[in-house]
């Protein structure tokens, strides 16, 4: 029995129940749930994307409820996933699809929809449609890294994996097959420690054999992360705290956020004259850089030239990104402080966030 009978053999017995997901050997899953649980799985994990995909799925339940939705709520409940510019290409492509009636049936058309690449075009080919794609995540590197002995680092031996992830791939049961290999490396075949003597694939594995599956796959250091610094004012009123809604474009688009400046580019004053205080630093880690983020605070006393002021009752910081909620941390006792007993000058214009 070759390799991948093996592995469907055990995907059978031992697929893990995801809320994307359909038992194996019952034919396509629905397109739109497989390319929302891909998406939404770009660098995070299952755990964490489980309860964003069911609250994604009941409130739009079909490609064309997302296509529809306002994109501030999206973002809203996208909050705290991170990598926002997968939201962004998320509703850019549910639009697109609804517009041409439904998805692509095979991954060159996939390719063509906003912000789905090689890999997501695979998966939905494969699991969606049962091409025989070739699917490749980190957890199917694994495997074949060691299934082969890969000893070449990662990134140069990418090439070398997928070709050898290819020559794997099934006609028959293709999807299942991609699910298996994914579902292999995240239960058995794991980054330390795998269980090579529950594994279904351990008696072809030649990393297991040469006693090395546990060193494979070798990876190429990473050169340090930069560090950047920037100041976020978070200006509080008897009632209300200060937002904007950041640009569509760039870091953290689109997204609910304090005022802020310098790590990301800027150079903006502060959205108002008041008597900032500083409460110290919060540090948070994107995929490129560092970031020690200033956080000021103050009560305002004049309309701000920035942003808009949102009644405290209506302020969610699970609406927020997670720099932001991390800056709502520091500053949130503010908000049962004594009030200063002056009010908030009014002019007749209305900001813009």
């Amino acid at each position: 029995m070759g390799i991948s009978a093996e592995l469907l053999g055990w995907y059978d017995r031992h697929a893990r129940v995801l809320p994307w997901r359909i038992p194996p050997g019952q034919g396509p899953a629905d397109p739109y749930r497989v390319w929302l649980s891909e998406v939404m799985l770009q660098q995070t994990t299952v755990a964490a994307v489980k309860s964003y995909f069911e609250r994604f799925t009941s409130l739009w339940p079909r490609v064309e409820d997302l296509a529809g939705a306002e994109d501030a709520r999206v973002m809203a409940e996208w909050a705290g996933l991170g990598y926002y510019a997968r939201a962004r290409n998320l509703m850019a492509c549910a639009r697109a699809v609804a517009a041409r009636g439904g998805f692509p049936r095979n991954r060159a058309g996939l390719a063509e929809l906003p912000g789905i690449g090689p890999y997501t075009s695979a998966a939905i080919s494969a699991i969606a449609f049962d091409h025989p794609e070739t699917v490749v995540d980190g957890n199917v590197e694994r495997v074949v890294s060691r299934l082969f002995a890969i000893e070449t680092p990662l990134p140069a031996s990418k090439p070398q994996i997928h070709a050898l992830a290819t020559d794997l791939t099934p006609n028959e049961r293709p999807g299942d097959h991609a699910q298996a290999m994914m579902d292999l490396g995240a239960t058995i075949c794991t980054p330390r420690n795998p269980a090579c003597g529950i594994c279904p694939v351990s008696d072809p594995c030649q990393a297991r054999r040469l006693g090395i599956a546990a060193d494979l796959p070798r990876k190429a250091p990473k050169p340090e992360k930069p560090l950047r610094r920037g100041t976020v004012w978070i200006g509080l009123t008897d009632s209300g705290v200060l937002v904007e809604t950041r640009p569509a474009k760039g870091l953290l688009g689109g997204t609910l956020a304090f005022p802020s400046t310098g790590w990301d580019g800027s150079d903006l004053a502060p959205p108002a004259e008041a008597d900032w205080q500083e409460l110290g630093l919060v540090r948070h880690v994107f995929t490129h850089f560092a970031l020690d983020l200033t956080v000021m605070t103050a009560r305002l006393t004049t309309v701000p030239e920035r942003g808009r002021v949102v009644p405290l009752r209506d302020f969610s910081p699970l609406a927020l990104p997670g720099l932001m909620r991390k800056a709502w941390s520091l500053a949130r006792p503010e908000t049962a402080r004594p009030r200063s007993g002056v009010a908030m000058a009014s002019r007749s214009r209305t900001p813009q966030g």
